[in-house]
């Protein structure tokens, strides 16, 4: 079970938006690139100002980013606006995204440096094994247990604690820790439906 499998209802609650911002012009590729951009000042805030109060800014960012995530897919796939252009941007746009929000971690107090960056490299193979399952039998893998928006959800509400309590910056690593067991168990998912797949074939 992951966040991903409410994504119709949410989708469902963004619609109204998605056909306003359509009749304005706004395009996919422009909601892609302002999530990333959001992500990426976010970040660099987070990076300049690593303080446990500040990361209250991830669970707000997060969920607008969630937001604008959900709006990019339906405009280009209800509005007509699908190219190749903007599926490279959809991709890259959720890599460049993670590693600007997650990264700003390692400057937060009694936080390992080697884990956070373990953290967010599996959650790039998590991503990049995704995409790998598409290009075997076409199909985008989204297998849990702590996909894109399994990791906005627990981040996010990770930020939110330690904004409210930053004495829980003494459990930091073991959060690396327990998000980085559950990335690789990502990973290996997210591999074998693209061999199980296969096999069906």
């Amino acid at each position: 079970m992951t966040l991903y499998q409410i994504k119709p209802a949410f989708q469902a609650l963004l619609r109204p938006l998605m056909f306003w911002l359509n009749r304005r012009g706004v395009t996919a590729n422009h909601v892609t690139l302002s999530a990333m951009v959001l992500s990426l000042i976010t970040g660099t805030a987070l990076i300049i100002h690593p303080q446990p109060g500040l990361f209250l800014l991830l669970p707000v960012v997060l969920f607008v980013r969630m937001a604008l995530n959900a709006l990019d897919g339906m405009l280009a796939r209800e509005c007509n606006q699908t190219s190749r252009l903007g599926a490279i941007l959809n991709e890259t746009g959720d890599v460049i995204s993670d590693i600007a929000l997650y990264l700003p971690f390692i400057l937060l107090p009694q936080s390992s440096v080697l884990l956070v960056l373990i953290m967010v490299f599996c959650a790039l193979m998590a991503e990049f094994c995704g995409v790998l399952a598409q290009t075997i039998n076409g199909v985008r893998s989204y297998a849990g247990p702590l996909g894109k928006s399994d990791r906005a959800l627990v981040f996010g509400a990770w930020g939110l604690a330690l904004s409210v309590w930053p004495q829980l910056v003494a459990w930091n690593n073991v959060v690396w820790g327990v998000a980085i067991l559950l990335l690789l168990w990502t990973v290996v998912n997210r591999c074998r439906s693209a061999v199980r797949e296969e096999e069906v074939k």
